[in-house]
């Protein structure tokens, strides 16, 4: 397995993990600490709602399944990370815009459509939305960028600040 390939694998795995462990935490906790509750209504998504049937076996099948997102996540932004390596360079900012676009995703899109998650009505309110993709954006979309950015930091170049470009330009202009 060439070094590239190698890196790019555990920026995947341990972002999928970093970010599946913060973000579930942070679900089981919002809702009062009823973790079976949780990881059922996650594997809702994939089995319906015979998931609230299963006990802890189907609470089990939503943290794979959770854990499985939360790797495929991982997986597009290194992908991406790869093409466009300014999401490399500020994997703080680009990390809390890629988890609230996730957030946006999984909540309007991915959930409501295309999972057999029963009884879902999408968050009400501007401020209920915004604090719940702030948050989607530090505990998912950080940890996977940060994670990214150490796995893959070999394969980046360091580009200049734009301001540094715009020096060097004068200074040849004026030497010419």
């Amino acid at each position: 397995m060439t070094t590239g390939l190698r890196d790019s694998l555990q920026a995947i795995l341990w972002g999928g993990v970093a970010a599946g462990a913060a973000d579930i935490i942070s679900a089981i906790g919002g809702k009062g600490g009823k973790a079976l509750q949780v990881l059922q209504y996650i594997g809702s998504g994939l089995i319906g709602m015979s998931a609230f049937d299963g006990g802890w076996l189907t609470g089990a099948v939503g943290l794979a399944v959770h854990f499985g997102l939360t790797t495929l996540m991982a997986a597009l932004f290194v992908l991406a990370a790869q093409r466009w390596t300014v999401l490399l360079q500020k994997p703080w900012a680009a990390g809390f815009i890629y988890g609230a676009l996730l957030y946006g995703t999984m909540f309007y899109v991915i959930v409501p459509y295309l999972s057999a998650a029963p009884r879902w009505k999408t968050p009400p309110g501007f401020w209920s939305n915004l604090s719940a993709a702030m948050a989607h954006g530090f505990f998912v979309g950080v940890p996977i960028a940060c994670l990214a950015r150490h796995f893959l930091a070999g394969q980046v170049q360091p580009q200049p600040s734009s301001l540094l470009m715009r020096a060097a330009q004068e200074a040849r202009r004026q030497t010419a």
